[in-house]
């Protein structure tokens, strides 16, 4: 029995933020939290992480989702996961809904990974759950839930 792959792909958010010890309030996009959380655990499947954008969500363009979507859709992975921000999450779904031949679910966190009480690791592991029995399409897996991005037209 072949073994799942996911490929697990940064693009910024809450989920990665770090917030430095500086006067103001500044915060920088830290190294992919799926990294850590992973790490805690052993997965039985495979997986590759790759930080393709490192922004906030807000500041996430047009140029930015024409270059997740094309990662994606030229990626050889059939399961991938993006950790993205919460705010604009349906927008760069949206871009997406196009690609019909993977399994793609974008996730983030309304909490920094790195804060005790963030959602981080139940929104990824809601997604890696989902991901072994989605069929394929474009979802996003927040607060225990999976909601289906309608394909655009």
């Amino acid at each position: 029995m072949k073994k799942m792959k996911i490929l697990f792909i940064q693009t910024g958010g809450t989920i990665d933020k770090s917030y430095p010890k500086r006067k103001g309030y500044a915060f920088e996009i830290d190294e992919p939290a799926v990294k850590k959380i992973l790490e805690k655990i052993v997965p039985r499947f495979e997986y590759e992480i790759v930080s393709l954008l490192k922004k906030d969500s807000t500041d996430i363009d047009a140029r930015d989702r024409e270059k997740i979507y094309q990662y994606c859709k030229n990626s050889l992975h059939d399961k991938i996961i993006i950790t993205h921000g919460t705010d604009t999450i349906k927008n760069t779904a949206a871009k997406l809904s196009s690609i019909t031949d993977k399994t793609i679910i974008l996730t983030g966190a309304f909490q920094p990974h790195k804060f005790s009480e963030s959602d981080a690791e139940f929104n990824l592991g809601t997604a890696i759950g989902a991901i072994n029995v989605l069929k394929e399409g474009v979802y996003v897996a927040l607060n225990g839930m999976i909601y289906a991005v309608v394909k655009k037209k």
